[in-house]
């Protein structure tokens, strides 16, 4: 059974797939940690499910080494097999990475390598797109750039605007998470292949 700790920003609506997911016995993965840099609504989903939480709030350290290091030393603790950042809003520092590369992947909603950064969906709709996408990635030191694990096209349609583009791209990225850490739990796809293959 793959172990999985997961790092939230927010809401937490991949979060809450992906616990919906691991409720049935048949998927391969269990959420055994929900962590965030902040208060975050999502930890209500974590709650729900009787998964236990970890803030490191990133205001409260002198710089984003330090934050990293608190972070890091959280994850230890549960020895997750894999960590998803679901949401998270800050660019995890060298170390963190180096230590669970490449064992930590990311949701993103665009068509990587297309719109990377915090504001896939806005810049998606001010370059005038015609499509853009949801992917998941092995988060590596760069910003969205890592191996390309999953990916599917969403149309942007006439009238579309933030919100309305973001919410169908939503499911889109739920259902490739989903998809993808049922896959790395069966062994059918490997991390650290994909690093050096993709």
């Amino acid at each position: 059974m793959l172990t999985v700790a997961v790092l939230i920003s927010g809401a937490g609506s991949n979060l809450r797939a992906l616990l919906d997911a691991a409720a049935d016995a048949d998927y391969p993965a269990r959420v055994v940690v929900v962590g965030a840099d902040r208060e975050a609504d999502g930890f209500a989903h974590a709650e729900a499910y009787g998964i236990p939480t970890f803030l490191v709030p990133w205001r409260e350290f002198d710089s984003r080494e330090d934050w990293g290091r608190e972070l890091s030393a959280q994850l230890d603790v549960w020895q997750p097999d894999l960590v998803v950042l679901s949401g998270l809003m800050r660019l995890l520092p060298h170390g963190v990475v180096e230590a669970w590369s490449p064992r930590i992947i990311n949701t993103h909603p665009a068509y990587l390598p297309e719109f990377p950064g915090a504001h896939g969906v806005r810049d998606a709709l001010a370059a005038g797109a015609t499509q853009t996408g949801a992917s998941i990635i092995v988060v590596d030191d760069g910003i969205d750039d890592g191996p390309i694990l999953a990916q599917e096209r969403v149309p942007v349609l006439p009238g579309d605007d933030e919100h309305s583009l973001h919410e169908r791209i939503k499911p889109v990225e739920r259902r490739l998470l989903i998809d993808v850490v049922r896959r790395i739990a069966t062994g059918e796809l490997d991390l650290a292949a994909a690093t050096t293959t993709l």
